[in-house]
């Protein structure tokens, strides 16, 4: 068996060398650069309760709220819901909240793995959604509900095409939308649960030119102002597991079609002015039908 030659060996040894430092390097900066980040997303942010108060020094996967990928320090989810959205007087002292507020800082983009944003039941008062929102690509969950956001949906909201699991903004004021909430929510076919409660919508649910929701199985649109009859166009979601549309001004009957449906297990139609029956062979709570 012949030796390698020594000179060999050693180019070797440096060549190892070089790769294990530009791994090192390369992850150094995705340290920096994911820090950095959540930094100035956090500049922007009022926290009077210090629930961020864990986010300072380097190892920022172990900051409140923050997700992060397995060896390569990637921010994956941010959860940063407000896990006390009323008073609790005996804890925090009277009428003390624990709402985040402020502006949100586009540097969120900059987070290219992130996957899951929560920030719901806090305080952005009167502020719109962000449009950026559209650009964060890799979101699977977003939940925006009860953070006092107002207008319309951005339409690059669409572009959030593997956004799968949850979208939810009840109690976001909607009532500039207009109609175009459907053709924007029906650009994201994988989509599965879908929460629009109290979001001051109103006039007809529209039709979309063509239906790519396919995977929807939750939908929930009570307490907003609509005055239309049914949308039919939920009998063409076969996935539908979930309806609620509660508390709205549909009139008119209730489609034979939609007793069709073959995962229907929940309907909340209540305080409307609709009339007609379901087939009995649909799995849902009757008693919601006639209240």
């Amino acid at each position: 068996m012949e030796r390698i030659p020594v000179f060999i060996l050693v180019i070797l040894y440096f060549i190892s060398i070089e790769i294990a430092c530009n791994g090192h390097t390369h992850i150094n900066n995705n340290v920096q650069y994911e820090q950095k980040a959540l930094i100035d997303f956090k500049s922007g942010l009022m926290d009077p309760n210090n629930r961020l108060s864990s986010w300072k020094g380097s190892n920022y996967c172990y900051w409140q709220g923050i997700g992060c990928e397995n060896g390569t320090g990637f921010v994956v989810s941010i959860d940063l819901r407000n896990p006390y959205p009323y008073p609790l007087e005996n804890v925090y002292g009277n009428q003390s909240y624990m709402n985040l507020s402020g502006v949100i800082s586009p540097s969120l983009i900059k987070l290219k793995y992130l996957k899951y944003l929560d920030l719901s039941f806090n305080s952005f008062k009167a502020i719109p959604i962000p449009q950026f929102f559209g650009s964060m690509k890799n979101l699977i969950y977003l939940n925006l509900s009860n953070c006092g956001f107002i207008g319309a949906i951005p339409s690059n909201l669409g572009n959030l095409s593997n956004l799968q699991y949850h979208l939810g903004a009840n109690y976001v004021n909607l009532s500039m939308v207009g109609s175009q909430w459907v053709e924007v929510l029906n650009k994201l076919p994988i989509l599965t649960k879908l929460h629009l409660d109290h979001c001051s919508l109103f006039g007809s649910i529209p039709s979309p030119s063509s239906i790519n929701l396919t995977s929807l199985a939750v939908i929930s649109i009570s307490s907003n102002g609509f005055n239309s009859t049914f949308p039919e166009w939920l009998l063409n979601v076969s996935s539908l597991v979930s309806i609620d549309i509660s508390w709205n001004e549909l009139h008119g009957r209730i489609p034979l079609g939609l007793g069709e449906l073959p995962n229907l297990q929940y309907l909340d139609l209540c305080w409307n002015d609709l009339h007609g029956k379901l087939m009995s062979s649909v799995k849902v709570d009757i008693s919601l039908l006639i209240c």
